[in-house]
């Protein structure tokens, strides 16, 4: 899969790209990953890529034309997406989607804002990472290059990992525990010690039924709580908002 990300920052998210998933998805070949310097085209001596708004105002703008021009100069896979504060809200089902899309590329905004052509003429899109206003859209792009990089088959180890996490089905992940069984008093659940891999994994399904309730509620009441769902927690004798 081959991503490009457009800023003014390319070497920096090129050394964050190194790092960790992404690092090894990279040096295995599986995601090409290609940061692009917003300032590649541009004819000035300062390499000027923005400029004060019309109208006034504060802040600065990026301009169109070395916008424009970088985008041209490369022809990145699309859709060639804005990380813009009015987008559409990046979650897991996005993530998906753009897994599945076999490429596209990231526009990280700077400044105040970027021109309004390169909204509505240049981009074919605009997603968010919340209700948050960053200085500019880089770490926003990470955030969605982890998300759906590893989302790519063959990125993480074992494929059940993305299967079984927060979000995959409408829920949040199971709790975990680790060794040592008992920590200054606090044990780990007996369930998980028995060695009943199928009771685990009921247990499991249950306290994610659990732990959605209590934390994201919201979740639940969209994907609602079935017949199966009931029985499982009254096999382990829990009810939804229990800390489990």
């Amino acid at each position: 899969m081959r991503i490009d990300i457009f800023s003014i920052f390319a070497a920096e998210l090129d050394a964050m790209c190194r790092l960790s998933v992404l690092g090894r998805a990279r040096s295995q070949g599986l995601l090409d990953i290609r940061c692009r310097d917003l300032r590649m085209a541009t004819t000035d001596a300062h390499r000027t890529v923005d400029d004060a708004p019309f109208g006034g105002g504060p802040g600065m703008i990026l301009m169109p034309e070395p916008v424009f021009a970088a985008v041209e100069t490369v022809s990145p896979p699309r859709p060639l997406l804005l990380l813009d504060a009015g987008g559409r809200r990046f979650d897991q089902s996005l993530a998906s989607e753009l897994a599945a899309s076999g490429g596209f590329s990231l526009l990280c905004g700077r400044y105040e804002g970027v021109d309004e052509r390169i909204r509505t003429d240049l981009v074919d899109g605009s997603i968010s990472v919340g209700d948050v206003v960053l200085a500019g859209g880089e770490f926003a792009a990470m955030v969605v290059l982890e998300a759906v990089g590893r989302l790519v088959p063959g990125v993480l180890g074992n494929a059940a990992s993305s299967a079984d996490e927060s979000f995959a089905a409408g829920l949040l992940e199971y709790p975990h525990w680790t060794r040592p069984a008992s920590f200054r008093g606090l044990e780990a659940p007996e369930v998980l010690r028995s060695g009943d891999h199928a009771r685990v994994r009921r247990w499991r399904q249950a306290m994610a039924l659990v732990r959605t309730a209590r934390e994201r509620p919201d979740l639940l009441a969209v994907r609602g709580v079935s017949d199966l769902d009931r029985e499982l927690l009254a096999e382990f004798n829990l009810e939804l908002g229990e800390s489990g």
